[in-house]
């Protein structure tokens, strides 16, 4: 999924840090539940999720809105953020950042909970 955005240059990109909760909540779903996955967020945004990429698209017109990319998970302990370069595809983008990492992170952990029981 991510490959088809190198044709689409992003409006602006920057270094962000994300929380080793939310890192590791990822990984863990991309181990268990599946590889590459696919997410269902409110208002008509999808996240797709990769072990390179974290990319929210709006709905059927696929078009991209942000990706969490480059991730240097490299040299940290569990408990630290990792590096990564946030990169912005629309202009209120940054809007929706925030919001999608914790809606995403709150459909993980009831799927990974799902797939416990």
């Amino acid at each position: 999924m991510a490959t088809r955005l190198r044709d689409i240059p992003p409006l602006r990109s920057l270094p962000l840090s994300v929380e080793a909760v939310r890192y590791n909540r990822v990984r863990l779903a991309l181990r268990r539940l599946a590889n590459p996955l696919r997410l269902e967020l409110p208002r008509g945004i999808d996240m797709f999720l990769e072990d390179t990429s974290w990319l929210c698209m709006y709905g059927e017109s696929e078009f991209p809105l942000v990706e969490w990319a480059e991730f240097a998970p490299s040299g940290r302990a569990l408990h630290e953020p990792v590096r990564c370069v946030m990169h912005l595809y629309h202009v209120h983008a940054g809007l929706i950042s925030s919001t999608s990492l914790a809606t995403m992170d709150a459909l993980l952990q009831a799927r990974l909970a799902e797939k416990r029981r």
